[in-house]
């Protein structure tokens, strides 16, 4: 642990990276056996899912701070590297909130034996990397049949994470709705077609939407004993809102609240970065992150329809190399807009944009591409490691 701290520190101090995963990886090389042994005598909530985990994992962390100090790797470093390293930092403390890809959620579950696991959504993302979702959805499943001890905390409007949550001794379900139904039109359990009405959905073979405790309608939540929550919260877009219903629904598990728990979920105004608003010379610039067909579906809602766009894409080890994602996200909602492509796959986005008719142009420097825009407000959405990237250069500028 002191080396993997000694390590951490060394990373930030030079510049080399911010620590939250090298610290970790050599307190692992030390010790294979470091997570369970930094898991034991904690309660710990794991949050994973493609989309909302960053998001979900603060929120439940503000929340569970009403109780005690809580460990959480708040800055997305979310493999194992990563996990043990926000442990390492807070050895302490006796909660502990963990984001986790949802590829690592078997072997980091297995070493920390969660107290509860928030499952929020399966869609499909970084197709080199984690591969095809439905392998995800039949690993999560078979990783939660091994979890007697763990409460659930699953999103029933999510066909897939429905399927893997259903094997759990105790679910507790949540409505939070959905809007990305591109990969749950087959049952993940038969093949055959999952039909929905309203917000109803099942299969023939009896896979079936479960009865919610916990309900979403617009910005209320509905307890299990019929008490309604206001979110009221700071940060835009229903999915915000779907992750706060999935935290209030976990805190609650865990003594906090629901009143309680929203109240502190209101002092949240941006993740990371995330839908910050900075300042730039002439320019107003409102940050964004949008990683997957899923994402992007809820970014493209909340975009100002006169502000210029700036589409700024990477495909780095973190972000998936394969770019075959783009022509799932539906750009046409783009046209009539100013729109500047830029980051270092900047040209396949051009592309894609061309089939999707909308006009566009291009400059390679993310930063250039503000600065050609006309002075006022700029959208700028960005995938993972562009946003990281330009999160710091525009807080040095």
């Amino acid at each position: 642990m002191a080396a993997g701290r000694l390590t951490a520190w060394l990373s930030r101090s030079s510049g080399l990276g911010r620590g939250g995963m090298i610290g970790g990886r050599v307190t692992l090389a030390l010790d294979p056996r470091a997570l369970r042994r930094l898991g034991r005598e904690r309660t710990i909530v794991l949050v994973t899912g493609t989309n909302g985990k960053t998001t979900t994992s603060l929120m439940l962390t503000r929340a569970l701070e009403a109780l005690a100090e809580v460990a959480a790797n708040s800055d997305g470093s979310n493999m194992p590297d990563g996990v043990l390293a926000a442990l390492t930092a807070r050895p302490d403390a006796p909660y502990a909130v963990l984001e986790v890809d949802e590829a690592y959620v078997p072997w980091v579950a297995d070493q920390v034996q969660p107290a509860v696991l928030v499952l929020l959504n399966l869609s499909r993302d970084q197709l080199d990397r984690v591969g095809e979702v439905r392998a995800t959805e039949r690993d999560l499943r078979a990783a939660i049949a091994e979890l007697p001890g763990t409460v659930v905390v699953a999103n029933c409007d999510d066909v897939l994470v429905t399927s893997a949550a259903s094997v759990a001794a105790k679910p507790v379900w949540v409505g939070a709705g959905r809007r990305w139904s591109g990969d749950s039109t087959a049952c993940p359990r038969c093949e055959g077609r999952v039909e929905s009405h309203d917000r109803n959905w099942g299969c023939a073979c009896g896979l079936a939407r479960p009865e919610p405790a916990w309900t979403l309608e617009g910005d209320l939540v509905r307890t299990p004993g019929g008490r309604e929550v206001d979110l009221d919260l700071r940060l835009p877009g229903d999915a915000n809102r779907a992750n706060a219903a999935l935290a209030l629904a976990a805190a609650h598990r865990l003594g906090v609240p629901p009143h309680t728990a929203a109240a502190r979920l209101r002092t949240i105004t941006d993740i990371g970065g995330r839908y910050r608003t900075v300042r730039r010379s002439r320019h107003s610039v409102r940050l964004m992150l949008a990683k997957n067909p899923a994402g992007w579906v809820e970014t493209l809602r909340v975009l100002d329809e006169d502000t210029p766009v700036v589409v700024a894409v990477n495909a780095q080890e973190a972000d998936g190399r394969d770019l075959s994602w783009l022509w799932d996200v539906h750009f046409e909602r783009l046209r009539g807009r100013q729109v500047v492509v830029t980051g270092e796959r900047g040209a396949d986005l051009s592309v894609r944009l061309c089939y999707a008719e909308v006009a566009h142009w291009a400059e390679p420097d993310p930063v250039a591409a503000i600065d050609a825009l006309p002075p006022g407000a700029v959208e700028l959405v960005a995938n993972y490691t562009a946003f990281r990237d330009l999160v710091g250069r525009l807080a040095d500028a």
